[in-house]
């Protein structure tokens, strides 16, 4: 039996341990600076899963006939690296939020809120076993129930739609200001000192 939303569980339950292994290293040692090896390292992990998340996700939805493993385990995926990558670079961040990381932050923040909204209107529409679409065909002795669910579905599409119009072109701007913090950061650190 498959447990219901496992990845956001996976997700949650890693967090958890995260956020506690890095309680008990800030009780002994302080908060990690986000300049410091510890800090760098949250913060480059995080967003390594950050990347996971967009790009794997991206090849595997646009190649339906792929034989790599099935459309609902990479979305599954995507919603766990989707949560645990952010919330290693809200670690990285050591709790400030100035300048460009401040606004990369809030961007970040909107878009794993936003991909909470997303996965809620993405439930709604129908699927096979594999996430594709499930055809609007009706059975005659079922036609008005399914008139009913196909309005809701196609709202829930539309719905969709529109998120993805905002969730997208938000984090093609994060993932930006991501490689100009990064670049900087690795320019100060490298070149300045």
């Amino acid at each position: 039996m498959r447990i219901k939303n496992l990845e956001l569980w996976a997700a949650f339950g890693t967090m958890i341990v995260l956020g506690a292994g890095y309680g008990i290293w800030s009780s002994q040692n302080g908060l990690p600076k986000s300049s410091g090896l510890a800090g760098h390292l949250i913060g480059v992990v995080g967003f390594l899963l950050m990347l996971m998340t967009e790009i794997l996700y991206s090849v595997r939805k646009s190649s339906p006939n792929a034989r790599w493993g099935k459309l609902q385990h990479w979305l599954a995926f995507h919603v766990y690296t989707g949560l645990v990558g952010p919330f290693l670079v809200l670690l990285h961040t050591a709790w400030r939020f100035n300048g460009i990381a401040g606004i990369l932050t809030l961007l970040m923040v909107i878009i794993v809120l936003s991909g909470f909204v997303g996965r809620f209107f993405y439930t709604q529409i129908p699927r096979d076993e594999d996430g594709q679409l499930l055809p609007d065909e009706l059975v005659p002795e079922q036609q008005e129930q399914q008139i009913r669910g196909a309005a809701r579905t196609a709202k829930a599409r539309r719905l969709l739609a529109v998120w993805h119009a905002f969730h997208v072109p938000f984090g093609v701007v994060m993932f930006t200001i991501a490689f100009i913090h990064i670049g900087a950061a690795l320019y100060y650190a490298t070149l300045v000192r």
